[in-house]
């Protein structure tokens, strides 16, 4: 197998975070941001945030309303969504296989990888006839500390990664955190007996998920749902199965890429 090539590290080029920052404090719901704004979500000072959305402006990344004094994101974000999403080899093999098995049971799969303290969704094929009040689209956030997916990623995360990345969870103030918490050491528990784990954090919506681990790719999390009346058990008995099975041909295909 080829040996996939790894950049060496360098030093963090603190004005791209920053300039990255901004574009992550635009969140479903919120078109419109000011200067304002973006300093209380991002922490960046206004100086700051004032030189990096003209900048961005300049790039095509932000669009300014005069009117309204404020920025939106700009076509140049969808052109780069649309650029990982077509050209993803990985997409590539693992949406048919999705697709399949979504269609066959009448059911939600998904794919998903960690993006700071959140999962993002990769793909999202839906196909359970009991719609949920969530929408889940490719692009989508959930947060890793209450959903399968996410905590299947930290189960399946390196030591250093997971706990640095739970005491910034933790730091968040949660009041239920001890709860969450416990749910996130069962999780694992889990995955490491079953090599899968389950969560109902939304009403009737149950969820299992597993992770596909590969040398030299980010985690991968699949995850299938579903919105039912049914018990959580009586689905995970259905579900487990044909989960595992997905993730070990997505697992192999991905490998598969990687031969010359």
């Amino acid at each position: 197998m080829a040996k996939r090539f790894v950049p060496q590290k360098a030093p963090i080029n603190r004005s791209l975070d920053r300039g990255i920052a901004i574009l992550r404090a635009f969140r479903p719901g919120a078109e419109l941001l000011g200067n304002g704004e973006l300093s209380e979500r991002t922490g960046l000072s206004p100086a700051t945030v004032s030189r990096l959305t003209q900048t961005l402006t300049h790039a095509g990344y932000l669009e300014y309303d005069s009117m309204q004094r404020a920025y939106r994101l700009g076509a140049g974000v969808l052109s780069l969504g649309h650029a990982m999403r077509t050209g993803s080899s990985v997409l590539r093999v693992a949406t048919p296989l999705m697709s399949g098995l979504a269609r066959r049971l009448r059911i939600n799969v998904g794919l998903a990888v960690q993006d700071s303290d959140e999962m993002v969704y990769l793909e999202s094929l839906r196909s359970n006839v009991r719609a949920s009040q969530r929408v889940i689209v490719s692009g989508h956030r959930v947060p890793i500390e209450l959903t399968a997916l996410g905590r299947a990623f930290l189960a399946a995360a390196k030591d250093p990664e997971r706990a640095a990345l739970i005491a910034r969870l933790k730091s968040k103030g949660r009041k239920r955190w001890p709860l969450i918490e416990r749910g996130i050491a069962e999780a694992a528990a889990s995955i490491k007996q079953k090599n899968y784990c389950i969560a109902t954090w939304q009403p009737e919506v149950t969820a299992l998920a597993t992770p596909i681990v590969i040398e030299g790719r980010p985690v991968y999390v699949l995850n299938v749902s579903v919105t039912s009346d049914e018990s959580a058990a009586i689905w995970e008995e259905r579900l487990h199965q044909p989960l595992l099975d997905l993730a070990a041909q997505i697992r192999a295909a991905i490998i598969d890429l990687e031969l010359p």
